[in-house]
């Protein structure tokens, strides 16, 4: 019955994941099992691309073969790999079964088997049941035969992937990208899902893009994936980041010099727009250019030339250009911050990132995949979430992103060791190690930057002094409420960043 069922789903049209997800249902059920994971294998990682009894944090695990033993067996033999309910090997998902969360797994069975599409070897399926004696020679026979049919119904998919592939590249285009993704973008929410399917379709245009986003929701990995989608994928990807440039600096970096352009160049240098000609350039926090460098930014892009500095002839570059800001563009428009040619140029496909606090389930995924980070290493057994704090983490409004939630997941690990937990044992993190606070809405450091709690001055203070104080106190408090960010900190105060800095090193801050 289960493969006349299989078989029915191989010959539906279904979306990928549907398919895979059915498929990895229907197997739990006919064995009777507890769980059921199927791993996509990638450079020595599997990483669980649909699963069933499972937490939802798994999905976001990706498991290092080496550090797994089980997963090695499986993966190094053709046939079903059964282990005796006594096997002294560890089990990766302890504590991720659904209703035994942050327990060790009882005695139980487990068994697997390797998955090879044309000829290569794809992945794997593993099957645990809480009962020993669940699976007996009769079930690892019927795995091994239904290893064919779950092979093929990956083969589909990828050959319906391929297929959409074709259909969205150019005819000049490369060979449709493989599994293999740098900087994979983790999460299972709707909106997510829409926005890399509308990345994908305007990835194959030459159009500028503008990724807008709040600080921390990782707007590289979308620019990157954009580039890796397109039809540029074999030429480079720069990075800029418009923040860390000197103004004194700025046109150098960008457009190169020549020898004796200005003391110190010694040798002629190519800039960042002629090592990204035929490829991309990506500008990160677009929004912190100076104005004399966005004229120029301007005419680079209107007439696709760029002019070292100190050479008189022009020099023609082709590249795409992605730009990004956690800033509100138009507003800095309207302010006189950054001009509105420039600003139309660049946000021709403007593309908003959405908060995570938005992407309904992503935390735990990412929370996941963080975990397994940790655990490989500081070398632990297992590491997991309890009940609560899967709730403490879908409560939280994460005005930080991704990039507070991978620090909020570290750090609770090395509390957990730092407070005796044995690398031997599953650490389970709960919500007080996670160090939330409770806070469900972001905090407003403005307030604390508009309303510095100054030391009253000492007599005879100079009027010098007591400014210098109120200054250094200001700056100090924005720099916390900001992660030390000296970009963020600049528009919290509400100063030029190149001045901030320059008032940083007055204060010796710097």
């Amino acid at each position: 019955m289960l493969y006349e069922l299989l078989l029915a789903d191989l010959a539906a049209e279904l979306p990928s994941a549907v398919r895979l997800q059915s498929l990895v249902r229907m197997v739990r059920e006919h064995f009777g099992c507890g769980a059921v994971c199927l791993l996509r294998l990638q450079d020595g990682v599997l990483s669980p691309v649909a699963v069933e009894g499972l937490v939802r944090e798994a999905l976001g695990r990706r498991f290092v073969v080496a550090q797994h033993p089980r997963l090695a067996a499986i993966l190094a033999s053709r046939s079903t790999v059964a282990f005796a309910p006594d096997s002294p090997l560890s089990d990766p998902y302890d504590g991720l079964l659904e209703h035994h969360v942050g327990e060790a797994l009882p005695v139980h069975d487990c068994m697997g088997i390797s998955l090879y599409v044309n000829g290569e070897l794809w992945g794997a399926m593993t099957l645990d049941a809480l009962t020993a004696g669940t699976f007996d020679q009769d079930a690892r026979d019927q795995l091994q035969r239904l290893a064919l049919t779950v092979s093929a119904a990956v083969r589909m998919t990828r050959l319906e992937r391929d297929i959409r592939a074709l259909r969205l590249a150019r005819q000049d285009s490369p060979v449709p990208l493989g599994d293999r993704q740098e900087g994979e973008i983790l999460g299972q929410s709707a909106g997510l899902k829409r926005l890399l399917h509308e990345l994908d379709v305007v990835a194959d245009s030459d159009l500028p893009v503008l990724l807008t986003g709040e600080t921390g929701v990782g707007k590289d990995l979308f620019a990157r994936r954009l580039h890796q989608r397109s039809p540029r994928r074999e030429r480079p990807l720069v990075q800029v980041n418009c923040a860390a440039l000197p103004e004194t600096l700025a046109e150098s970096e960008l457009f190169g010099h020549v020898k004796g352009a200005f003391s110190g160049a010694g040798n002629a240098r190519p800039g960042r727009f002629e090592a990204a000609d035929g490829g991309t350039l990506f500008l990160d926090e677009v929004g912190e250019l100076p104005l004399g460098i966005q004229a120029k930014l301007l005419r680079a892009l209107q007439n696709g030339e760029i002019q070292r500095l100190g050479e008189d002839a022009p020099r023609k570059v082709n590249v795409r250009v992605i730009a990004a800001t956690n800033r509100q563009l138009h507003d800095s428009v309207r302010d006189g911050h950054f001009r509105a040619d420039l600003y139309h140029r660049l946000s021709v496909y403007p593309v908003p990132i959405p908060p995570l606090r938005e992407r309904e389930g992503d935390a735990l995924v990412l929370a996941g995949h963080f975990l397994e980070l940790n655990r490989g290493r500081l070398g632990l057994r297992s590491l997991r979430l309890s009940p609560a704090a899967e709730r403490a983490l879908c409560a939280y409004a994460w005005p930080g992103n991704v990039r507070e939630l991978e620090h909020v997941i570290s750090r609770a690990a090395i509390k957990a060791l730092s407070r005796g937990a044995d690398r031997a044992d599953i650490i389970s993190l709960e919500p007080e190690l996670l160090d939330l606070a409770g806070d469900t809405v972001l905090p407003e450091p403005a307030r604390a930057v508009n309303m510095p709690e100054i030391t009253p001055p000492q007599p005879l203070a100079s009027l010098q002094q007591v400014t210098n104080q109120a200054q250094q106190q200001a700056i100090e408090q924005a720099l916390a409420a900001t992660e030390h960010n000296w970009a963020a900190a600049a528009r919290l105060l509400e100063v030029d960043p190149s001045n901030l800095h320059k008032l940083a090193k007055r204060l010796g801050m710097k």
